[in-house]
C-alpha cells in the first residue's frame, strides 16, 4: 500500500498583505498530480488546510479543487481539522466532501472510536486510520486549573486527556489492515520552523503529547501542525511532512516535501521524502545602510519575495528608504530598519512580562504590518470574553 501524506495548505495565508493562496494552489495540484504519479492508495491531510477559520472563497476553491483533483484520480483521503481551521465549518461540508471520497474528522466526539476510518484499496487491502483533530488546550484544561498557577500541573492534565484520545484510537486498529494514526499536535522533541518561533509557538512552553503516548499499533503517525518536515518518533515511526510552500520569512530556505509511506499489514513502513518545487522562494537579506543599493542590485534575477533588513545606527530616521528599496527590487514585501528588528530576530523571543495583547501585536506586526485600532480593540474584546467564559 503506498499512502500520501502531506498537511499545514494555510490557504488563505497572507504575507504582510500579499496573499499566497495562487501559489498554495499551485502547490496542492502539484501533490494532486504526485499522488497520481505516484500511485497512492489515499492521501492523508492532517490539519491546517486553511489559513483562518473564515477562508476566502480563493482558499476554499484551492483546497476543494485538490479534492477534486484526487477524486478525478481515484485516489481516497482522510482530512482533519488543525487549529487555523474552523472545526465547525469542515463538519458542515463533511458530507459533500464524502461524496468525492474524502473523509472528514473535523471535531473530536465523546467516543473516540468515531474518529477512526477506514479507505478500501484497489489492491483489495484495507487502510485503518485513527483520526484526531486538533484539540486546543481549553478543552482540556479548565481555567480553574491555570488559576493554581501549576505550570507542570496543567502541562500534565493536557498529555493526560490526549493521552485519553490516543489509547482509544488505537483500540481501534484492526488486525490485518495497515493501521495509521493521524493528528495535529505537538509532539516533544519537534524543531520549529523560524515562522513558529515568529508567532510565539515557544516549543520549551507548550503543551505537548510525548512518543511513548503514540499507541504501539500504529504503523506510522502522520503529523501536522509544525512546518519543518522532521521525524519526531522511531517506534512507532511519526513525522511531520511540514508545510508545502515556504508561507513567511521564518521558513525562508526550508525545502517542502511530502511523504509517500509504503506499507504492508503487520509490517514496518518505509517512508519516502517527496520534494515539492512549487511556491516562491523567500529570502530574508540584511544589509548596511550605505551598501543597500549594491546589495540589492545583486539580488536583480531573484524571483521570490524578499524582506529587506537595513542596519542602521539606532535611532536613524530614513523617510524615503522603502521607495529606495522597491524601486530596485520591487519584489520585496518588507522593509524594515535593524533596531526595529533586533527582538524577532533573535531566535529565542523573550516572552516575559508581555501581554496577551503585546504578542498579538508582535505577531500581526511580522505577518501583516502594525495592528489597526478597529482589530486592536476587536481582540482585546475577544480576550475579555474568552476569560469571562473560561472563569464561568
Amino acid at each position: 500500500m503506498r499512502v500520501l501524506h502531506t498537511a499545514d495548505f494555510h490557504a488563505g495565508r497572507l504575507l504582510r498583505g500579499y496573499d499566497r493562496t495562487p501559489e498554495i494552489h499551485d502547490a496542492l495540484t502539484e501533490i494532486a498530480g504526485l499522488a497520481k504519479t505516484e500511485r497512492a492508495d489515499a492521501v492523508l491531510v492532517s490539519g491546517d488546510l486553511f489559513d483562518t477559520g473564515n477562508p476566502s472563497a480563493d482558499a476554499e476553491a484551492a483546497v476543494f479543487d485538490f479534492f477534486l483533483r484526487l477524486r478525478d484520480a481515484g485516489i481516497p483521503g482522510i482530512v482533519i481539522a488543525g487549529n487555523h481551521d474552523s472545526a465547525a465549518r469542515l463538519a458542515s461540508v463533511a458530507g459533500l466532501l464524502g461524496w468525492v471520497g474524502i473523509q472528514a474528522v473535523a471535531q473530536p466526539t465523546a467516543n473516540p472510536v468515531d474518529m477512526v476510518r477506514s479507505v478500501q484499496t484497489r489492491g483489495g487491502e484495507t487502510l485503518t486510520v485513527g483520526a484526531l483533530p486538533f484539540l486546543s488546550e481549553r478543552r482540556l484544561v479548565k481555567a480553574a486549573d491555570l488559576l493554581g498557577g501549576d505550570t507542570g500541573a496543567w502541562r500534565q492534565k493536557y498529555r493526560e486527556g490526549m493521552g485519553f484520545f490516543l489509547r482509544r484510537l488505537g483500540e481501534g486498529f484492526v488486525p490485518g489492515h495497515v493501521n495509521m494514526l493521524m493528528a495535529h499536535t505537538t509532539m516533544d522533541g519537534a524543531v520549529p520552523s523560524g515562522s513558529e518561533r515568529t508567532l510565539q509557538f515557544d516549543l520549551a512552553n507548550a503543551y505537548t503529547v510525548s512518543g511513548l503516548q503514540l499507541p504501539p499499533g500504529a504503523q506510522y503517525v502522520a503529523l501536522g501542525h509544525v512546518h519543518k518536515p522532521q521525524q519526531v518518533s522511531e517506534a512507532p515511526p511519526a513525522y511531520y511532512p511540514g508545510s508545502v510552500i515556504q508561507l513567511d520569512f521564518g521558513e525562508a530556505g526550508e525545502k517542502k516535501q511530502v511523504n509517500l509511506v509504503e506499507v504492508e499489514p503487520g509490517r514496518p513502513a518505509q517512508v519516502h521524502a517527496v520534494p515539492l518545487a512549487s511556491g516562491r522562494e523567500l529570502r530574508t537579506l540584511r544589509v548596511e545602510l550605505e551598501h543597500v543599493e549594491a546589495r540589492l542590485a545583486r539580488e536583480a534575477s531573484f524571483t521570490g519575495l524578499l524582506k529587506v533588513v537595513v542596519q542602521a545606527p539606532a535611532g536613524t530616521a530614513l523617510p524615503g528608504l522603502k521607495d529606495r528599496v522597491l524601486k530596485l527590487a520591487p519584489n520585496t514585501l518588507a522593509v524594515e530598519l535593524d533596531a526595529q528588528q533586533d527582538d524577532l530576530a533573535t531566535p529565542d523571543l523573550r516572552r516575559e512580562g508581555l501581554s496577551l495583547m503585546d504578542l498579538y501585536e508582535r505577531y500581526h506586526r511580522e505577518r501583516r504590518g502594525e495592528l489597526p485600532d478597529d482589530l486592536r480593540a476587536a481582540f482585546k474584546e475577544a480576550d475579555e470574553a474568552a476569560r469571562t467564559e473560561d472563569v464561568a
